[in-house]
């Protein structure tokens, strides 16, 4: 995607939140004003996008029939740099003539040398391993956002050492400036309140077992394999430590969700106005089920259609509330007794529903720096006829304002 439709994109964004504020104030004949606006954005974004892929065909022409190798650096960047196709070779081959213990074609070498670097600790201590080119991390970032991704909704924030700090003052919204006399002192009293935030950057990883077989495929074929494998478990482990990190500054403050007006208590007394103003609902299958069937007084659902995305829904029409698998954020059994032991009777479930703006309450510190270790001889896989490829994530997930979110739990009995 290019910078113009990048920019493009951030503005459709930007009016449909504008949208959705006037339908909280029931500006129906502004909002359709705007969304014919949002409509014509959408078609130039269109454009924009078929624009940038002919754009790229024209480069795949020119590889193939060999009247060019590289393109411009991107901006910002001096010199060239190699084309995409080039870099998706050279590190499939430096995946297989690795494994496969054969010395890697001087070409891709240098791309090699020339795109990643070493895996080395902060110490300099090395690894053994290698750094996925960036083009080919950022591929398997966009194959990690799904709508089962929750490193989506807190904020992220890109780091380039392994440990670090950030200081946060808390409640800004809420404490002025004092007045400051033409030449006179900065006052002192009422001083803000500040938090630091630390964070040390953690390695997560795991080995991808394969057969000889793959190896034998296309760069292509292999690379969307590894890409995928890498996507889904590094998916997996952020979304663990998100809500690991939700479950904790949340813990023993849970709020009892039983109706309407147990809602309607989170967003206009539990959290802050400044906070509600850009909140969502995050749920798993089971709580949205729930609230997509409870109706308030009058007997309307208390989910209702996002006009400017009909696949969503809000929440009193206002919060936008996303739904996640059973799978990643998981219902709790409710045993009567409540002893935990394997005899108490199951008699309901409670399922998560967390309130408030994750991007205050959660942020997830990222190395960017994804790198992959190649080994034959490793456990069993000798024997086994299996190749192993390590894999290393790195990033840390810290609470930054415990008051941004709340935590509900719905109750539903279990009947029969």
């Amino acid at each position: 995607m290019g910078k113009e439709a990048r920019a493009l994109l951030k503005k459709i964004n930007d009016k449909k939140n504008a949208i959705r504020s006037m339908q909280g104030e029931g500006k129906t004949k502004q909002m359709k004003d705007a969304m014919e606006e949002l409509r014509d954005m959408q078609e130039q974004f269109e454009i924009l996008l078929e624009l940038d892929e002919g754009e790229e065909e024209e480069v795949r022409n020119s590889l193939r029939d060999g009247s060019a190798n590289l393109i411009e650096g991107v901006e910002g960047e001096e010199g060239k740099r190699p084309v995409k196709k080039d870099v998706m070779r050279a590190f499939v081959n430096r995946i297989v003539c690795g494994l496969k213990k054969k010395k890697l074609p001087e070409e891709d070498r240098k791309i090699m040398d020339l795109m990643s670097e070493e895996d080395t600790d902060e110490d300099g201590t090395s690894n053994g391993g290698i750094t996925v080119p960036q083009d080919i991390q950022t591929d398997i970032v966009e194959l990690r956002r799904t709508e089962n991704d929750l490193e989506r909704y807190v904020n992220v924030e890109p780091v380039k050492t392994l440990s670090g700090s950030r200081v946060i003052e808390l409640d800004a919204d809420s404490t002025p400036w004092q007045d400051v006399e033409e030449g006179g002192e900065f006052q002192e009293e009422e001083t803000p309140k500040f938090r630091m935030i630390a964070y040390k950057i953690k390695k997560k990883g795991g080995i991808l077992k394969t057969t000889q077989e793959l190896l034998k495929d296309s760069a292509v074929n292999i690379l969307g394999y590894l890409n995928k494998w890498i996507a889904k478990k590094s998916r997996a482990t952020r979304n663990a430590e998100i809500l690991k990190k939700l479950g904790e500054i949340t813990a023993g403050k849970e709020i009892a969700v039983k109706s309407f007006d147990d809602l309607k208590d989170v967003f206009n007394e539990n959290l802050d106005p400044s906070i509600a103003q850009s909140s969502i609902v995050l749920t798993n299958q089971s709580g949205f089920n729930y609230l997509d069937k409870l109706k308030d007084k009058d007997g309307k659902y208390i989910l209702q259609p996002d006009v400017t995305d009909k696949t969503k829904k809000l929440l009193f029409g206002e919060y936008p509330i996303h739904k996640v698998s059973n799978k990643t954020l998981k219902s709790k059994n409710v045993l009567k007794g409540g002893t935990g032991s394997d005899k108490d009777e199951v008699v309901g479930v409670k399922h998560p529903v967390y309130m408030g703006d994750l991007k205050e309450a959660i942020t997830l510190f990222d190395r960017e720096r994804i790198t992959i270790e190649l080994s034959t001889e490793a456990g069993d896989l000798w024997a086994k006829d299996l190749t192993g490829i390590k894999v290393r994530d790195r990033f840390d997930v810290q609470s930054v304002d415990d008051s941004a979110v709340v935590a509900g739990e719905i109750t539903e009995a279990i009947t029969g």
